[in-house]
């Protein structure tokens, strides 16, 4: 028996080629595998000794050859390809053990150039996949280190399974798939457009338990780029399909104070929408606030945080049914407090910025493709216009920053109302700019809060002045909006009459 072994990665690669050799198996392989097998004192046929050709051009060719892919793809049950193996001299390969050059790792790197990032194109190996998986009912292949011992087991057990060479083909090209993308993703980064064809390449992560209702079946996948590939759960039962994406949405609302010196924010999010979000100096002291925004709305919430999270904070948060905290981690004391609550999922991710790559939305059919959206602070307020007589005050501009950050977060049409760096209420998701001004004064009030003096933000422009009108009856001093509409004269002119200061970003930030 005889196995090709040629891998970029090579953890595990010695132990399975010493399992392979106590079992009598031929060892044949290629250059940095070669050697580490030999400093493992195994006996190894270099490729060149197959093909009667050395490694030439740098390594890019040395396996492509008919005494590699003809031992890959012969049928051993068929006689025609039986009898062109004895015509040309050609040994049959059972197993291969391939995983391609790190293309994604390398283009991650910003130094990369992009005669580097060309070189990185694996073009043997895919191939070599490709064969002894076509193949797979007489070639066992390899592509993943994890799968090298449970093959062990079986060759060893004396059979490998019909169902396992399968699952080990269809890893493969779900593998070279995932490949390709990501060459095709690096290729078409720097058109200057949306690239006119997209492949997804997806990883399934974990089974979910059912989707958004009990009827529909569910699961997580997982893309290459930074994100939920890296959260880990500390604590608490499976999460759910609407937890991870409310957990999506918390990670996003606080992004635009990622690494805000002194300052830490914290979102109470429900149904993918902030009902609380604010600043403090501390987590404890940023939760309380954010949890004053809307206490009713913050029952079965997933609450996030931009910085670890103390044994105080824990213990603020003990009476409050929580679904899911998030946060780049936990004091020991803090994660101890919130392992008395069993059905309280603990969660950590590394904070998020901005957003990479493009942002979909799935419709019947096709997605929609576009750049992500940028939550970060402008904390020059770089682009704006005061457009009223009267300027904000330096405490109005305080409270209209964070306003602006904040409102990015909540469903459209959205009006944001804040105070001292922190929500007093909320209006989302409304079919009318003036009915989420009437519901975010509404909800101020119901939780407490006096909007008298507190600023108002809006995600899109007023297309009329009844949504001011709203805001100047509750006492709002300030307002931020994008501006745009073909009444923003008769906008801007209600705010003077009510001397409210109004700021023009000229940016819209729905989110649908």
């Amino acid at each position: 028996m005889r196995a090709l072994l040629s891998v970029s990665d090579k953890r595990g690669i010695v132990e399975l080629a010493q399992a392979l050799t106590r079992m009598g198996w031929e060892l044949v392989s290629t250059g940095g595998t070669a050697d580490a097998l030999r400093k493992a004192g195994l006996s190894v046929t270099p490729i060149e000794r197959v093909t009667g050709f050395p490694e030439m051009m740098d390594g890019r060719v040395k396996t492509l050859h008919p005494k590699v892919h003809g031992g890959l793809l012969a049928r051993r049950g068929h006689s025609g390809d039986r009898a062109a193996l004895e015509q040309h001299g050609i040994v049959p390969i059972d197993l291969v053990a391939v995983n391609l050059y790190p293309f994604r790792a390398t283009v991650a790197r910003p130094d990369t150039t992009f005669e580097q990032a060309i070189e990185q194109i694996d073009i043997g190996g895919p191939s070599m996949l490709r064969s002894a998986a076509k193949n797979h009912a007489d070639v066992i292949v390899l592509v993943d280190p994890d799968d090298y011992a449970p093959i062990v087991g079986e060759l060893e057990a004396g059979n490998v399974s019909e169902e396992r060479r399968r699952a080990l083909a269809t890893k493969v090209f779900a593998h070279t798939s995932a490949y390709d993308a990501g060459i095709l993703e690096y290729l078409t980064r720097n058109e200057g457009q949306l690239p006119a064809r997209l492949t997804l390449a997806l990883e399934k992560r974990q089974e979910l338990r059912y989707g958004e209702n009990p009827s529909q079946r569910a699961a997580l996948y997982a893309t290459d780029e930074p994100g939920i590939r890296d959260m880990r759960q500390l604590h608490g039962k499976e999460l759910s399909f609407n937890n991870l994406l409310d957990l999506d949405a918390a990670r996003a609302a606080v992004a635009p104070w990622t690494g805000t010196a002194g300052r830490v924010a914290c979102v109470i999010i429900k149904h993918t929408t902030p009902c609380g979000i604010a600043l403090g100096d501390r987590t404890a002291a940023a939760y309380a606030r954010a949890l004053a925004t809307d206490r009713t709305s913050a029952f079965g919430s997933v609450i996030a945080f931009t910085t670890e999270v103390d044994r105080a904070t824990a213990d603020a948060m003990h009476e409050l049914f929580v679904e899911v905290v998030v946060a780049p981690g936990y004091t020991d004391d803090a994660l101890a407090r919130f392992r008395e609550k069993k059905n309280l999922r603990v969660v950590t991710m590394p904070l998020l910025t901005e957003r990479s790559g493009l942002d979909f939305k799935r419709i019947q059919g096709g997605f929609l493709a576009q750049d992500p959206p940028r939550r970060a602070v402008a904390t020059d307020g770089s682009g704006w216009k005061v457009a009223t007589k009267r300027a904000p005050t330096d405490a109005e501009w305080r409270d209209l920053r964070f306003a602006w950050a904040a409102v990015g977060a909540v469903k459209s049409n959205a009006i944001l109302l804040a105070l001292d760096e922190a929500a007093i209420g909320i209006g989302a998701g409304q079919m009318s700019r003036v009915d989420a001004s009437f519901l975010a004064v509404h909800k101020a009030r119901r939780e407490g809060h006096d909007p008298r003096g507190a600023v108002l933000a809006s995600d899109a422009f007023f297309p009329f002045p009844d949504g001011v009108e709203e805001a100047a009856e509750a006492g709002i001093s300030a307002i931020i909006q994008p501006g745009g509409s073909v009444n923003d004269a008769a906008v801007i002119a209600t705010a003077d009459q009510h001397r409210i200061a109004m700021v023009l970003t000229h940016m819209r930030q729905f989110r649908h």
